[in-house]
């Protein structure tokens, strides 16, 4: 008889932040609050960055060769918290992240 696996929930966080100094500030405190608490944790797993290049012409009319180069990076991470508990989540809400960081929470 085959034993069965203890089911384990899971809370995804995923930071995006187009400062990556931010991002993993951000990511530093998330750890200390799961980690005060003793949960298991994984992450922070850099996801790749993403990188919209744009270019924009100079002149409308003169010098249309001349033209200015601009990118935008959007950086990620995700860390997975196993089996928190109600304490866990409750200090996740009041926890306060920098201006420019979007912070996205799944539980599955």
């Amino acid at each position: 008889m085959a034993k069965k696996a203890a089911v384990d929930r899971l809370v995804r966080i995923q930071l995006k932040s187009y400062d990556h100094k931010n991002i993993d500030n951000s990511a530093r405190e998330i750890l200390k609050v799961v980690e005060r608490y003793g949960v298991e944790v994984k992450g922070p797993i850099p996801l790749p960055t993403r990188i919209r290049k744009y270019s924009v012409k100079r002149s409308p009319f003169v010098h249309e060769d001349a033209q200015e180069q601009f990118e935008i990076r959007t950086h990620k991470r995700l860390i997975d918290i196993v089996n928190p508990s109600s304490q866990v989540i409750d200090a996740l809400r009041d926890l306060s992240l920098p201006a420019g960081v979007q912070i996205k929470l799944e539980a599955k």
